[in-house]
C-alpha cells in the first residue's frame, strides 16, 4: 500500500506514437489537506476512490489506498468534491520494465504534460525515454490535487 513513484515533466510528443493505451480521466478531490487527499475518479467505464496520505521527504512515495466504485456513484461523488474537477487524457507506454504514465491535461491545466513511473524501490533503475524531461517528483505544485486548486495556466 505505499506508491513509489517518480514524475518528469514531457518535452515532446513522441510518446504518443508508443503508447498502447490512451483513456480520458476525469477527477475531483472530496479533500485536499496536506496530511491525506481523498480522489474520486472516473476512467473511460471505471471508477475508483482513492486515499493518499503525506509523501515522504524527497516526494517519492506514499500510502496509497484505491477501491473500485460503481460509476454512477462516482458520478455522484464528483458533485460533492472541492472546487477544480480535473481532466486529461492519459497514455501509457512500456519503456523496458516500466510502464510510463503521460498525462495531458485539459481545461485549465492545458500544456502541462507529465509522466509518472511505478517503482518497486526508491533507488530502482529505470530507462528513460528520449520524451522525458526535468524531474518534478516532490514538486507539490504538480501534485493533481494542487492543479485542481492552482491550475498551470494560472502559474
Amino acid at each position: 500500500m505505499i506508491e513509489i513513484e517518480r514524475k518528469f515533466l514531457v518535452i515532446s510528443d513522441a510518446y504518443q506514437k508508443q503508447a498502447f493505451t490512451k483513456k480520458r480521466i476525469v477527477q475531483g478531490f472530496l479533500n485536499t489537506h496536506p496530511e491525506r487527499t481523498i480522489r474520486v475518479r472516473i476512467k473511460e467505464n471505471h471508477a475508483f476512490l482513492t486515499v493518499k496520505g503525506k509523501s515522504n521527504a524527497s516526494g517519492t512515495s506514499r500510502f496509497e489506498w484505491e477501491r473500485g466504485i460503481d460509476v454512477k456513484e462516482a458520478e455522484m461523488l464528483l458533485d460533492l468534491c472541492e472546487k477544480g474537477i480535473l481532466e486529461k487524457i492519459r497514455y501509457e507506454i512500456q519503456v523496458g520494465d516500466h510502464t510510463y504514465e503521460v498525462d495531458e491535461f485539459c481545461g485549465e491545466n492545458q500544456g502541462l504534460v507529465v509522466a509518472e513511473i511505478e517503482l518497486n524501490d526508491e533507488n530502482e533503475v529505470f530507462k528513460k525515454p528520449d520524451w522525458l524531461g526535468r524531474e518534478v517528483t516532490g514538486e507539490v505544485k504538480y501534485y493533481n490535487s494542487q492543479l485542481s486548486k492552482q491550475p498551470y495556466t494560472k502559474w
